[in-house]
C-alpha cells in the first residue's frame, strides 16, 4: 500500500456538543482503535486522548480520541485508492488503516473517522481495489466483461496487502463467472464468501445469435 502522512491531535473534550463544535471549525473527531489490550484494572498511565475500553474476561483496550482538519484527510477518503497511514501523534508514528468513515445524510459532510491501528506481527481486514487484466475468451466471442465486485476484503499483515488486486481474466469463457473461491493471492487470506461472484463474460444478443446459428 502506498503511505498517507496524517498529523492529529488528542481530544479529550468528547460528546455531542464537543463534537459538533468541532466540525464548525472544519475538523474531525477521529477514534484510533486496535491499540494496546491491557489487564483490567489498569494502573498505567494513559496520556491526552486515551482511554480504556472494557472488552470482557478482565481485559481492555486503550483506544485513542484525536481530532484532525477536513483538508488534511481530503485526499485520504475521496479516492478510490487504500493507503497505510503514517500517523503523527504525541510526537511518535504510528501506523493506522481507514476503518470506518460516517458521512451527513444530507450534507455528504464526514461526521466521523475510525482509524485501526495495525503492525507487522497483527493481520488486518481491509478492502481492496479490484483491477481485471487481459482480454476473456468470452469477449472476444461477442460476451461482455461485467465486474461485480469492485473491491474485495483481504486479510493479512498491512505491509503485505497491495494497492489493489489484479486479476488475470483471459480464461474466462462466454456465460462463464469467476467467484472469490477460484482465486489465490500468495499472503493473503480471502475474507468474502467462496460463491461471491467477483466478474463474469455475460451473454449479448449478438452472443446468443452466434450460437443459435452455430448449433444449426
Amino acid at each position: 500500500m502506498k503511505q498517507f502522512q496524517l498529523s492529529a491531535e488528542p481530544r479529550t473534550d468528547l460528546g455531542k456538543k464537543a463534537a459538533k463544535a468541532l466540525r464548525k471549525e472544519n475538523k474531525i473527531p477521529v477514534v484510533l482503535n486496535g491499540g494496546e489490550i491491557i489487564t483490567l484494572p489498569y494502573s498505567g498511565t494513559l496520556r491526552a486522548g486515551e482511554k480504556v475500553v472494557e472488552i470482557g474476561n478482565g481485559k481492555g483496550l486503550i483506544t485513542t480520541d484525536l481530532v484532525v482538519t477536513n483538508e488534511a484527510v481530503r485526499k485520504l477518503i475521496y479516492t478510490p485508492d487504500i493507503y497505510a497511514i503514517e500517523l503523527d501523534l504525541h510526537g511518535e508514528k504510528r501506523m493506522a488503516v481507514l476503518n470506518d468513515i460516517q458521512f451527513h445524510p444530507v450534507k455528504d459532510t464526514i461526521l466521523h473517522i475510525d482509524l485501526l491501528e495495525v503492525s507487522e506481527n497483527k493481520p488486518v481486514t481491509i478492502e481492496v481495489p479490484v483491477q481485471l487484466d487481459g482480454h476473456a475468451e468470452g469477449v472476444k466471442a461477442g460476451g461482455k466483461l461485467s465486474l461485480s465486485m469492485k473491491k474485495i476484503k483481504v486479510k493479512a499483515i498491512y505491509t503485505k496487502i497491495p494497492e489493489r488486486v489484479v486479476i488475470n481474466v483471459d480464461n474466462l469463457g462466454l456465460g462463464k463467472t469467476l467467484q472469490i473461491g477460484d482465486l489465490h493471492f500468495e499472503g493473503l487470506e480471502l475474507m468474502n464468501a467462496k460463491n461471491a461472484v467477483v466478474c463474469a463474460v455475460q451473454l449479448t444478443r449478438a452472443a446468443r445469435g452466434a450460437q443459435a446459428a452455430a448449433a444449426k
